[in-house]
């Protein structure tokens, strides 16, 4: 039986480092590149929210270095999809910890394909609860992303880490089966968390 493959999209500065990912993924099967976005800029991001991926490959190298530490949860903004960064230079451990799983340019194929579905599959072991219920501070956390906010102006407002905010919106995304921000905001508006006019 043949499995679908998982879409991946690549967000990397070096064309040479992203084409050879998408080579190797395409050897193996498995995963299918949708997508090679070089930064993060206003162009890519909205691209970004377009895109179906089920696992992005970023080299967190696309932040510059004062926001490094904070670009899983900028990633955040745009999808629900893992992140797995890949490591084409030295990091500090701290600017890696936030990411599903990290590859390294000199892993086997073998070995980068294991991490990515072990990305993948950590995300679908929490499948949709049947009739599990967002909590007060999920449906918060909803109306805050529907409303156009980053992960950092959540956290600012509800005074609580952008990690905690970045595990309310994958707890949000398990209960509500909505992976874009675009479906999660027809959701709110769908269960009446906000109002039309109240969207930017």
């Amino acid at each position: 039986m043949m499995t679908e493959k998982k879409n991946v999209l690549l967000i990397i500065p070096s064309l040479m480092v992203a084409r050879g990912i998408e080579q190797i993924l395409g050897e193996v099967g498995e995963f299918k590149v949708i997508g090679i976005l070089s930064d993060l800029s206003r162009g890519s991001a909205n691209r970004l929210r377009n895109i179906e991926a089920d696992v992005v490959v970023i080299d967190p190298i696309v932040f510059d270095y004062e926001s490094r530490a904070n670009g899983r949860s900028v990633l955040a903004d745009f999808t629900d999809a893992p992140a797995v960064a890949i490591e084409t230079s030295l990091m500090d451990e701290e600017t890696l910890r936030p990411y599903d799983a990290v590859i390294g340019i000199y892993d086997a194929p073998t070995t980068v394909v294991r991490k990515l579905r072990s990305a993948v599959e950590s995300q679908q072991d929490s499948p949709r609860a049947e009739g599990e219920e967002l909590s007060s501070r999920e449906k918060e956390i909803l109306v805050s992303v529907a409303k156009g906010m980053l992960n950092k102006e959540i956290a600012d407002q509800y005074n609580i880490s952008i990690y905690t905010v970045i595990t309310h919106r994958k707890n949000i995304t398990r209960k509500t089966g909505i992976k874009t921000v675009a479906g999660l905001t027809v959701y709110a508006l769908l269960n009446n968390l906000i109002d039309i006019n109240s969207i930017e």
